[in-house]
């Protein structure tokens, strides 16, 4: 197949003044160059197209794809991740991962968890914050979590996300508001073991690929896995390896990150965030249905590892869930006119 490769370059953004924060989620050369390398193993053939601006340029230009594969996260607004899967549909050309109507949902962490919580998954008691004024109306008590309501990578999570004062959440609130200009998540803290779930496929076809438990090691940032301790992983985190023919509990936060998977209409590959209460009762956190692909330091290719999956065999798993949505017809691509 003629595939596209639509990505954002950390580099180009930052040599175009962006800070380190703001390109935190966008990917690295090695990354995109391992994508290209695997699709070209695969006997595929592959462009690199880059971000939303380049992808407008080669389609006005007449350039045309059997299938993109698309890690492009977006810069700008909440339905950010939401943009090239958009400019896809319109010009009818398939692609890897999730929809527009999926990308924006889940970027939004508590529209999320609404569908979550109305689809009967266990997730916590949560609020969303616009104004720190509406900490108070939070109907729970501490510990509370706070976080950024549309970031991923850890960004805005770090130890003051725990607020284990009612007293002290509007100014939490406050700090998160400011700084990344959107509403703040707050959840009750969940203080039990941590997990991370692979899972490869779309609707019914969707299966786990396996189970990590996140373990901060004594130099890191404890009780939460935070941006610090994400960008420091090698040396900050131990990813444990977790069976669920051997841990009635991982058998349960897979069960849940595959219904969860299947209710918000979860396409490929991606990967979900589980933690327990103090009882030990696993809630979901989050999703990522453009889960990270770097080969060595992104969770999904990790988990992939560890349960004997080479990076070829994770894109060509990828590739075949999406190729199922390629028009047997051959139907021409691109608006009229």
């Amino acid at each position: 197949m003629r595939i596209g490769l639509t990505y954002d370059l950390r580099s180009e953004y930052l040599a175009r003044g962006y800070s380190e924060d703001e390109t935190a989620e966008f990917d690295r050369e090695e990354t995109v160059a391992a994508i290209d390398a695997a699709l070209a193993r695969l006997g595929h053939e592959a462009e690199r197209i880059g971000n939303a601006w380049s992808l407008v340029e080669r389609l006005a230009a007449g350039r045309r794809w059997d299938l993109v594969f698309n890690i492009a996260e977006g810069m700008i607004g909440i339905g950010r991740e939401a943009q090239v899967p958009a400019i896809l549909d319109a010009y009818d050309i398939p692609y890897t991962f999730s929809d527009p109507l999926v990308m924006s949902l889940t970027l939004h962490k508590g529209m999320t968890k609404r569908v979550i919580r109305d689809a009967g998954v266990p997730t916590s008691d949560f609020g969303v914050v616009e104004d720190p004024a509406e900490a108070a109306q939070i109907g729970f008590g501490p510990p509370y979590f706070v976080k950024p309501v549309a970031e991923g990578t850890g960004k805005g999570v770090s130890p003051k996300s725990i607020v284990r004062r009612r007293q002290d959440l509007a100014e939490a609130c406050r700090a998160l508001i400011d700084a990344y200009r959107q509403p703040v998540l707050v959840e009750r803290f969940l203080p039990g073991r941590e997990f991370t779930t692979a899972v490869i496929g779309t609707g019914r076809q969707a299966q786990v690929l396996g189970t990590m438990e996140v373990l901060l090691l004594a130099a890191a940032e404890q009780q939460v896995y935070s941006y610090h301790n994400k960008e420091n992983s090698e040396e900050l985190v131990r990813y444990r390896l977790v069976r669920s023919s051997d841990d009635p509990l991982a058998a349960e936060v897979e069960r849940i990150a595959l219904e969860a998977w299947r209710v918000l209409g979860c396409r490929d590959a991606g990967r979900l965030d589980l933690r327990c209460d103090r009882r030990g009762r696993p809630h979901f956190i989050e999703v990522n249905p453009l889960a990270g692909l770097h080969p060595e330091h992104s969770d999904l290719p990790i988990i992939c590892g560890l349960v004997g999956i080479g990076f070829d065999e994770l894109i060509a798993r990828i590739l075949a869930s999406a190729e199922k949505r390629i028009d047997p017809r051959g139907r021409p691509s691109g608006p009229c006119g």
